[in-house]
């Protein structure tokens, strides 16, 4: 459920505002006579007279002493030429056109180019920048480095991005993509404070806001707080330190029961969710959960998950289709609780839950907005089976795992991706459209076409070198249940019936699989999931199929490999 570990930040007040959007653009003076040439004090100073004499060489004093003189009445014509045409977009159509003309560099920098796959399609000079090449130099917009620079272990995919901007052959790159000398803009899946002043250095700017806050809404602690603010209801909960088993029942029994989930702030995909209905339970994850300034204590329900993207932008918040979520699968993940990936499909939830999720979420984005955050955001709602009420889960403030599917289904592809929208906001380009209309558009069923990716970890306590690997591309499975390389694409909507899957390609020849590593991405048109939450048969079967494509050697001593802190893909 939740992501990649964070440090701690117990900062629970309201972040500040952003700077002024508009501050970037050219504002007309206050004194009208401002940046026009001063009357010079002495009147003939510096002035080029027409000689009487044309061949002489002498500058004469001119007759009229007011000639040449400059006209303190009218506007220099040199502002009025430097001065940016940018023409309003209006609509839609005209927002595609704009990023398909586009000139300035835009880049995706991550481990993979996973969460934002297919962007280089709609927008010009997108690139992506990748320590992990998925696709083995095959494809066009993707660079990695060659040649690995000496570093430090990662431990997180701030690790990963730190170390990318510091590598030669990156900076080389940036350098060569320069635009009338600026080196244009970036986004990261992940990123730090860090991140920030080297790319600050390389001249490129982070089109998300700041680290700090983003640190400060992924604090599951402060989500609950913004969606109290925001009238968005969460499950049953109390925030609170927890100084023992004792203590818990204290501060929860009488409100919650003892049956609980406890979070801490920070935490990936299960790894920081804990389950605890006794005092063995609470003991396995104590020292976790007591280091803590305070953590979320929440009732535990019987849920079904889901999940929803949406972008806060000037005009207001817009609403993707809500999507199912694969939790906790021990196919897939080694961690209860652990997401491991998502479905989009026409009439997946009744019309209620999808209109009270479409209302929490612009709620909760206007709410956002007041906070100071612009752009790309994730909520993950729970759905009680008991008595249909939907609860807020969790906050995301960037693009995620979900990402990958909600922008290449149908409702994106009939008007543009959510993430050109997040871009927009930093293009310091004026646009205007209706968010109402394109809510409603995406709210039609007829909008959405059945797809489902899940996220493929070793779900083994081993260690093992990996000898051979699946390439990135188009499978195709028999009726055997065997599979077989078809063909190399890049696009998922590739697949073309329901025996392929489009498969990318994480764990490569030469890396080390250890528990909770990502193997890959399997994308398959229709479900795989059944209408009670299980895995069907044709899942499990991919899952077992694309698990065999790897030859792997066991490696008794685990201190081998440093195991990433999170998710490579959420």
């Amino acid at each position: 459920m939740s992501k990649v570990d964070k440090p701690e930040n117990p900062i629970t007040s309201k972040a500040d505002k952003p700077e002024n959007p508009t501050a970037s653009k050219v504002d007309k003076p206050e004194n009208p006579t401002a940046n026009k040439v001063d009357k010079p004090k002495n009147p003939t100073a510096n002035k080029v007279g027409k000689p009487e004499n044309p061949t002489a060489n002498k500058v004469d004093k001119p007759e009229n002493p007011t000639a040449n003189k400059v006209d303190k009445t009218k506007k220099p014509i040199k502002s009025k030429v430097e001065k940016p045409k940018n023409s309003k977009l209006k609509g839609i159509s005209d927002i595609r056109r704009f990023f398909f003309k586009n000139e300035e560099p835009i880049y995706f920098i991550s481990a993979t180019n996973f969460n934002l796959l297919g962007a280089d399609e709609w927008i010009k000079g997108f690139k992506f920048i990748c320590h992990i090449e998925c696709f083995d130099s095959l494809h066009p917009n993707v660079f990695s480095p060659k040649e690995e620079m000496p570093h430090d272990e990662f431990e997180s995919i701030e690790d990963i991005n730190n170390y990318l901007l510091q590598h030669p052959e990156v900076q080389a790159y940036i350098r060569s993509r320069k635009v009338r000398g600026k080196a244009g803009k970036v986004m990261f899946l992940m990123f730090n404070e860090k991140t920030e002043k080297l790319a600050k250095k390389l001249g490129l700017e982070v089109i998300f806001p700041s680290a700090k806050m983003r640190n400060l809404l992924d604090n599951k602690v402060n989500t609950n707080r913004i969606a109290e603010k925001a009238g968005v209801p969460c499950v049953p909960y109390v925030l609170s330190p927890v100084k023992d088993y004792k203590h818990l029942g204290e501060v929860s029994e009488k409100a919650l029961g003892t049956d609980l989930v406890i979070q801490t702030p920070f935490g990936d995909s299960g790894h920081t969710t804990f389950f605890i209905s006794n005092e063995e339970e609470y003991l396995k994850h104590a020292e976790e959960i007591e280091q803590e300034d305070e953590v979320k204590v929440m009732k535990r329900i019987n849920c079904r998950g889901s999940a929803i993207e949406a972008c806060v932008t000037k005009n207001g918040t817009i609403v993707a289709p809500l999507m199912t979520e694969l939790v906790g699968f021990k196919e897939l993940t080694p961690y209860k609780g652990g997401w491991c990936g998502n479905e989009v499909y026409p009439d997946a939830f009744t019309p209620g839950i999808r209109q009270k999720t479409r209302k929490y979420t612009k709620l909760f984005g206007d709410q956002l907005k007041k906070e100071g955050y612009k752009g790309y955001f994730e909520l993950d709602f729970l759905i009680d089976q008991d008595n249909g009420e939907v609860y807020l889960g969790e906050l995301n403030p960037r693009v995620t795992g979900a990402s990958s599917i909600t922008n290449h289904a149908l409702f994106a592809l009939a008007d543009a991706p959510l993430y050109l929208f997040h871009i927009l906001e930093w293009m310091n380009h004026e646009y205007e459209f209706s968010v109402n209309a394109l809510n409603d558009r995406w709210a039609k069923q007829e909008y959405i076409d059945g797809w489902s990716q899940m996220v493929v970890k070793h779900t083994e306590d081993t260690v093992e070198y990996v000898h051979a690997a699946p390439r990135s591309g188009i499978w195709r499975m028999f009726d055997n249940g065997h599979i077989q390389f078809n063909r190399m694409d890049t696009h998922r909507r590739a697949v073309e019936s329901d025996n392929e899957a489009f498969f990318l390609r994480i764990t490569k020849k030469g890396d080390y699989l250890y528990e909770g590593a990502d193997m890959g991405i399997l994308v398959s048109r229709g479900r795989m999931m059944t209408n009670d939450f299980k895995l069907t048969p044709k899942a499990k079967g991919w899952i077992n199929a694309i698990k065999s494509q790897y030859s792997a050697e066991m490696v008794e001593d685990k201190r081998v490999p440093v195991m990433l802190a999170g998710s490579l893909t959420k």
